[in-house]
């Protein structure tokens, strides 16, 4: 009875105390207090590298490999000869055509020789018009003959030329696909013999998504500076290496594709580095950092404060009465843990920072400012 009595007193007391305006304890949230900042937006990409010129060496006629006149994996002069094949049936060939030359020759001289007989004649009815109009058809088909001739010659020449294979530029050769005494030229045997690349300067392919293509294209003149940034900005774009180190030289973005690929819903993007050392070379892994935006008054929240829905973002804001606000927001881009505000908060606002599951819209809270420790702030 007297435990009864007890408890029966304590909520009696506990409603006097309401009742006369004394306050149950708030409860206690961390909150971030929001600080405009200058910040620099960068995008990452993920590409590979490729040289300025990467050139197949192709057997452009088939026949058996004679010689290999290269160091594989060295260097190459434009104009060097790599390979060379068997030409002896090209000879015969050049040959053969020079007789067919020689021949139309021959015919020509005699037609030349009838015309010049017969029209001397023709002029005082001493031969019948059949005989002349024979005459001085014979003299172009002499004529033709021997353009045709000629012109087979030439082909056969340029066939014979092409059992020398010459370096189209200066770079670095790769390994040779065939070696000395393989059939090339024919497939299925090697008709790519080996690849030249020019390395002084690199490229780098990369592809936005189209998520990131809208984001970018929502400012106009982003785009814009990508494709125009090589002629009229300094170079702006980082290449980072697998290991995590980064290229001494900035780069630009140098071709933007055409369209959205319907396959992969990506856009190709080219960007040119230079690369004087040929330290990178073709097929690397490379990251590509680029500068999208300089924002002067940047509001700046931890991802941890963020509330998702369906691909929509949204927080809890303390207003100056300690009223819980459920507020939607925009957000520019993502800074390591960081999300970069576009629309829905403004500088000095208190942003729940811990404790989400606990509160709701319209709760009195007691905010404390909590200070977060962002690795962004370690990477910069």
């Amino acid at each position: 009875m007297k435990k009864i009595f007890h408890l029966f007193f304590i909520a009696l007391v506990f409603v006097q105390c309401t009742s006369h305006g004394v306050k149950v304890q708030e409860e206690t949230i961390p909150v971030y207090i929001t600080q405009p900042e200058e910040i620099t937006v960068y995008f990452d990409f993920v590409g590979q590298t490729y040289g300025l010129f990467d050139i197949a060496i192709r057997a452009r006629v088939d026949g058996y490999l004679e010689g290999i006149h290269f160091q594989e994996g060295g260097h190459v002069k434009k104009g060097q000869l790599l390979y060379s094949i068997d030409p002896a049936p090209f000879d015969a060939k050049v040959a053969q055509a020079l007789g067919k030359v020689a021949e139309a020759k021959t015919r020509l001289i005699q037609a030349q020789s009838d015309y010049e007989r017969y029209k001397p004649l023709s002029e005082t009815n001493a031969v019948s018009k059949s005989d002349y109009d024979a005459a001085v058809a014979n003299l172009g088909a002499a004529k033709a003959g021997l353009e045709a001739a000629n012109a087979s010659l030439d082909y056969a020449k340029i066939q014979q030329s092409y059992t020398k294979i010459y370096s189209p530029l200066s770079g670095i050769i790769g390994r040779s696909e065939a070696k000395v005494s393989d059939y090339v030229g024919r497939e299925p045997n090697p008709v790519v013999l080996n690849t030249v690349s020019r390395l002084d300067t690199i490229l780098v392919r990369f592809h936005l998504t189209e998520l990131q293509y809208l984001n970018i294209s929502k400012n106009r003149e982003s785009i814009e500076e990508m494709q125009k940034e090589r002629k009229n900005r300094e170079p702006r774009m980082t290449l980072i290496f697998a290991d995590g180190s980064v290229h001494k030289y900035k780069g630009n973005a140098d071709f933007v594709g055409r369209n959205i690929d319907p396959t992969t819903g990506t856009l190709l993007v080219q960007a040119s580095f230079p690369n004087p050392d040929e330290l990178i070379r073709p097929g690397q892994y490379a990251k590509i950092r680029t500068e999208l935006a300089n924002l002067k008054e940047a509001i700046l929240i931890p991802q941890k404060c963020l509330l998702e829905t369906q691909g929509k973002y949204s927080v809890y804001v303390v207003n100056g009465n300690n009223e819980v606000e459920h507020r939607s927001i925009e957000i520019e881009t993502f800074e390591a843990d960081m999300a970069v505000i576009k629309s829905g908060i403004e500088a000095n606002e208190k942003v729940v920072l811990e404790g989400l599951n606990r509160i709701k819209s319209g709760m009195i809270v007691n905010p404390v400012d909590t200070k977060f420790n962002s690795v962004r702030n370690t990477n910069q």
